[in-house]
C-alpha cells in the first residue's frame, strides 16, 4: 500500500472511527472534510489559508488539469504541490464527474471517455491508462481510477452498463500503474441501486486499492434514497482501508456518513456557498445579503477562531456581500471551508473520546443546533 491507514478509535452503536492515512507529504486525520480546488486552486483562497483554515488535504482534478495547462507543464514545475504551493497531501479525481458534468461534450465507449473540450472543442480520450498516467505526472498523492459517473435518475440498464465499466475501468487502471509513492483508489458506482452497490464495492474490494471513493450520489437523488446505496457499499468494502464519500459536504449529511464510516469528504458546497454570501453556522445557513444585518456588531459564531469570525463583525460581513466587494466573498468561503473542517474535527475528537452517539443526538435534537442536519436558514 502507498498510504497506510491505521484506525486510532471506533464507536460502539455506529459505524464511525477515527483513522490516520499516512501519505508521502504528511498525514491526514480522519474524518476529514478536503476542500475542492479543481484547477490547482481553491477558489478565491490562498494555500496559507487553507492552512489557517485547517486543512490537512486538497483535490485537484485530473481533467481540467490534462486540458490546461497540461500535466507536462504542471511536471516541469515540480509537480503539483510545487505548481500550487501547496505542501500538504493532494489528491486528484479522475474526471469520472466531468463525464456527467459535461456528458453534452463526452462520448464513452470501451476504450475511454471522449471529450470535445470544452475550451477549444478538439476531441480528445482519456482513457483509464492516461488518467493515471496523467495523475503521476502531477504527482499527487492520492489518484482516483477512471469511473462512468452515471446521471440520476437514468435507465436500469445505462446504469448496469456504468456500473460495471467502472469496475473494467478499475482493473485496466491497476495495471496501468502509478507513480512513486502514490496512492490508487478505486471508485464504487451503482447509482441507488443496492444490489448494484454491493457487487460493485465487492468486485474493488478483490483488488487490492489503497482505499475507496463512492461516487454517484448526492447528484439529485433523495436523502432516503442516498443512505441505503451508501451502506450497501460500505458493508462490502474492506474495514482496513479508507473510504471516501466523493461530493458531500452539507454538514448533516457529512456528520450522518460519518456515522455509517465514511473517512474523507469533499464538496464545492463551502465556496460556492461563500461566492454567493452564504455562511454556514451552528444555526443553519445565513444569508450574508439579508436585511437588518447591518448592524449587527457580533461574529458569525462566537467560538469561531476563522479570520471572518476573529476580526470582523456580521455586519461589516453583511456591508462587503451588498456592496460587492471581493473581501466579504473570501471570508465567507474561509468561514465556510473552517466550520466543515471544524465539524469533521469535532467528530473526531466525539469519537476518540466515546461520545460520538451523544454528538449525534445533541446536533439532531437540540433546539440551537438541529438546524444542521435541516440544512435551514437562519435570519
Amino acid at each position: 500500500m502507498s498510504a497506510a491507514f491505521a484506525i486510532h478509535a471506533e464507536c460502539t452503536r455506529s459505524h464511525a472511527r477515527a483513522g490516520l492515512i499516512e501519505t508521502r507529504h504528511g498525514a491526514i486525520e480522519t474524518p476529514a472534510f478536503m476542500p475542492v480546488g479543481t484547477q490547482a486552486s481553491v477558489k478565491a483562497l490562498a494555500p496559507r489559508e487553507l492552512l489557517s483554515a485547517g486543512a490537512q488535504c486538497v483535490l485537484a482534478n485530473t481533467y481540467h488539469l490534462w486540458q490546461r495547462p497540461g500535466a507536462d507543464v504542471v511536471r516541469g514545475a515540480g509537480g503539483l504541490h510545487h505548481f500550487m504551493g501547496w505542501q500538504g497531501p493532494i489528491l486528484t479525481d479522475s474526471g469520472g464527474f466531468q463525464v456527467l458534468s459535461l456528458r453534452h461534450l463526452c462520448r464513452i465507449d470501451e476504450r475511454g471517455a471522449a471529450f470535445r473540450s470544452h475550451l477549444d472543442g478538439e476531441e480528445r480520450t482519456l482513457t483509464p491508462e492516461l488518467a493515471m498516467e496523467v495523475q503521476a505526472g502531477l504527482e499527487s498523492d492520492i489518484a482516483m481510477a477512471l469511473d462512468v459517473c452515471p446521471p440520476y435518475p437514468c435507465r436500469s440498464l445505462e446504469l448496469l452498463e456504468a456500473t460495471e465499466r467502472t469496475v473494467r475501468w478499475a482493473r485496466r487502471s491497476l495495471a496501468s500503474g502509478h507513480g512513486p509513492g502514490q496512492a490508487v483508489f478505486g471508485i464504487v458506482q451503482g447509482g441507488i441501486d443496492t444490489e448494484l452497490r454491493r457487487r460493485a464495492a465487492s468486485a474493488l474490494a478483490a483488488m487490492e486499492f489503497d482505499g475507496y471513493g463512492i461516487g454517484g450520489l448526492s447528484i439529485g437523488e433523495q436523502r432516503e434514497e442516498t443512505w441505503p446505496a451508501l451502506e450497501a457499499a460500505v458493508a462490502a468494502l474492506p474495514p482496513d482501508r479508507p473510504r471516501y464519500l466523493m461530493g458531500v459536504g452539507a454538514p448533516g449529511d457529512v456528520l450522518k456518513a460519518v456515522a455509517r464510516g465514511v473517512d474523507l469528504f469533499d464538496c464545492v458546497l463551502p465556496t460556492r456557498l461563500g461566492r454567493n454570501g452564504t455562511v454556514l453556522t451552528r444555526q443553519g445557513s445565513l444569508n450574508l445579503h439579508r436585511p437588518g444585518l447591518a448592524s449587527r456588531t457580533t461574529p458569525l459564531e462566537a467560538d469561531c477562531d476563522c479570520a471572518a469570525c476573529t476580526e470582523f463583525s456580521t455586519g461589516y460581513l453583511h456591508h462587503l456581500v451588498r456592496a460587492g466587494e471581493d473581501l466579504g466573498l473570501r471570508l465567507a468561503s474561509l468561514h465556510n471551508i473552517r466550520f466543515l473542517i471544524r465539524l469533521v474535527a469535532e467528530a473526531r475528537r466525539a469519537i476518540c473520546e466515546g461520545e460520538f452517539d451523544e454528538m449525534l443526538r445533541r446536533v439532531g435534537g437540540g433546539p440551537h443546533h438541529a438546524a444542521i442536519l435541516s440544512g435551514a436558514s437562519v435570519s
